[in-house]
């Protein structure tokens, strides 16, 4: 119910400020099981990819949407509670099946089951290679899968922006429904698996237009922060560095003010020596 109340309220907002558009909603099955599968650009995506259907998705959301503190943990906790969403733990082995089968429940439901293959947003916008849990999904629950794709959404909250960006209009495409019987009774073929998951993330491209690259997206993330802290380490050396270099030039400053001044105090003594002798001699000569 909370779901149909927030939709309500959120979607004529999103459509002010935003006017998105939407194709082939016809793609999707009006009822009856369907794995919505999308790329994942941005946090908005769980916004704008349900918006323009007359049916709920449930999405298997990150547990960290749901383990949050303080008030923005409370609100992000509520909301995807509110919306229906299932959190789920990416850590691999036993966790990954917990989530295949929470999967495999809501599908037995009759339900739309949205899943990310990337297994986290994209770092930089392209489409990256997708996980087979999903492959598995459809040979198991022999559900048709619906290739979802974002267009213009990592624009409007790019990572690290909390506050979403006017001036951009999203679009979401419904592709045609995979049909993959032709593997059911395979889903522990590794092969097929990746055979399976490499159609629907292609079929993702097509529909998105955006680059294929051939990695885990996650990997992809783990190289970039390591950069980005090595980037960080080298300019707070260098900071250092310059700080170490200015203190340095401030104390030969300091140095050649003082050898100055000494030079200087040496030169009035000599001159007042030379003056004063100047005097005796001067006096010596009247005598």
């Amino acid at each position: 119910m909370f779901y149909w109340v927030v939709k309500a309220i959120l979607g004529p907002v999103l459509a002010v400020l935003w006017q998105p558009r939407a194709e082939g909603v016809e793609n999707v099955p009006r009822r009856g099981p369907a794995i919505m599968v999308s790329n994942h650009l941005s946090f908005s995506d769980h916004f704008f990819g349900p918006l323009p259907l007359p049916r709920k998705i449930t999405f298997l959301a990150k547990a960290e949407y749901f383990t949050g503190t303080g008030v923005k943990g409370f609100l992000s906790r509520a909301f995807f509670t509110g919306v229906g969403q299932i959190p789920i733990d990416r850590s691999g082995g036993k966790a990954s099946e917990a989530a295949l089968r929470t999967g495999l429940r809501v599908l037995k439901r009759g339900d739309l089951l949205g899943i990310y293959p990337e297994g986290t947003r994209s770092p930089d916008g392209k489409l990256y290679r997708g996980r087979t849990g999903v492959a598995r999904l459809a040979l198991e629950a022999k559900a048709p899968v619906v290739p979802m794709a974002m267009i213009n959404l990592e624009k409007i909250m790019p990572p690290g922006r909390t506050v979403p960006k006017l001036g951009v209009r999203p679009k979401v495409v419904f592709g045609k429904p995979l049909d993959f019987s032709r593997y059911y009774g395979m889903e522990k073929d590794q092969r097929v698996l990746r055979a399976i998951t490499d159609e629907i993330m292609y079929a993702l491209m097509e529909l998105s237009g955006q680059e294929y690259v051939d990695r885990y997206a996650q990997a992809v993330k783990a190289e970039i922060e390591a950069e980005e802290k090595e980037a960080r380490r080298e300019q707070q050396a260098s900071a250092k560095d310059e700080r170490r270099t200015r203190r340095a030039e401030r104390k030969d400053e300091r140095r050649t003010r003082r050898e100055a001044r000494r030079e200087e105090k040496r030169a009035r003594k000599a001159s007042d020596r030379a003056d004063a002798e100047e005097e005796r001699a001067r006096r010596d000569g009247d005598a």
